[in-house]
């Protein structure tokens, strides 16, 4: 697929050549999911490197859910159809390897998680990977970064919205009800002997 025209705004941002007649490119919103892509990036980046410490958790799970709220409003968007009919090249994706396995390290045993694999068409579990789905999102959602750099906007847009439906989307949900889960044992699960303590004082109180 050959390459659109594009020019760029006095903010910086490109202004789509690439739709179809007619149809409006929502610039400003292709501009906030590009700002909501590089904070996520660098936050799993800056967890991955081993520099999130004891609020790693804390930070995924934020970070996941701004990319995921941007994600919901690409979806309630109607459909963004660029004008061309085959992609184009973006060159070589990232490698993802190495912030999977940093991940992967930095989340150590709680990395690992059980999740449905469709709740609408089945009800088999499988084991999942909260790194490896971070790591999908971050691939998926960096490479419509790329074609947003290049100026075509309009990919860009489709290229997140068809990938939040298709894959990162749902990728993102299960990651994060791990994340959730994760912060709820730790907040709100009692040892069993701290809790025997305090019910012994209850009952022998006044």
């Amino acid at each position: 697929m050959s390459d659109t025209t594009s020019t760029t705004g006095a903010q910086g941002a490109p202004e789509a050549a690439d739709a179809l007649p007619g149809q409006a490119v929502d610039t400003p919103l292709a501009v906030e999911v590009a700002a909501e892509t590089r904070a996520y990036l660098e936050t799993v980046t800056h967890v991955a490197a081993g520099d999130g410490g004891g609020a790693a958790i804390s930070l995924l799970h934020l970070a996941l859910s701004r990319i995921l709220a941007t994600g919901a409003r690409l979806g309630a968007q109607r459909d963004v159809v660029p004008s061309d009919r085959f992609e184009p090249d973006t060159g070589p994706d990232d490698d993802m390897d190495p912030l999977r396995l940093g991940l992967a390290s930095a989340l150590g045993e709680q990395d690992a998680y059980v999740e449905t694999i469709d709740p609408q068409l089945q009800d088999e579990v499988a084991l999942g990977s909260i790194a490896d789905d971070l790591a999908s999102v971050a691939a998926e959602v960096a490479h419509g970064l790329r074609h947003l750099e290049s100026g075509r906007v309009a990919e860009a847009l489709w290229w997140w919205q068809y990938t939040y439906l298709a894959t990162w989307g749902q990728r993102g949900a299960a990651a994060q009800r791990a994340l959730v889960s994760l912060m709820a044992h730790d907040r709100l699960d009692v040892d069993a002997d701290v809790a025997g303590e305090a019910e012994f004082d209850a009952l022998h109180a006044g």
